[in-house]
């Protein structure tokens, strides 16, 4: 960074968001599958929303974007079920070594 660049803002302020178990499962192994944290995840996700916000209607856009992450959640927690079965499946095959079905105290310590 030369000195006369800017530099970013520092990343200070947390937000917290309550989703159900099954989504946050899901939603980590997307990020894990990106190579992204998820706080990279969500910061992208913001600023891409913000990108397009105008001043003057900057306290409506910040509805929109919440009425989005409502609609994101409820999608992510209908989906969820489904996506956490995917998950246990792939974790128990994954334990289960020798693929014979049965996890031995062996396969399970690992």
């Amino acid at each position: 960074m030369h000195m006369s660049e800017p530099r970013p803002p520092k990343k200070s302020e947390t937000l917290e968001i309550r989703i159900p178990f099954p989504a946050k499962q899901a939603f980590m192994a997307h990020c894990r599958a990106e190579g992204r944290s998820a706080s990279q995840e969500l910061r992208g996700l913001i600023d891409q929303r913000l990108e397009t916000r105008s001043p003057v209607r900057s306290g409506r856009r910040l509805h929109q974007i919440i009425a989005g992450a409502l609609i994101a959640a409820a999608v992510g927690a209908a989906a969820a079920p489904a996506l956490a079965r995917a998950t246990r499946i792939t974790t128990f095959e994954s334990l289960d070594s020798n693929s014979d079905g049965v996890l031995t105290p062996t396969e399970f310590a690992r």
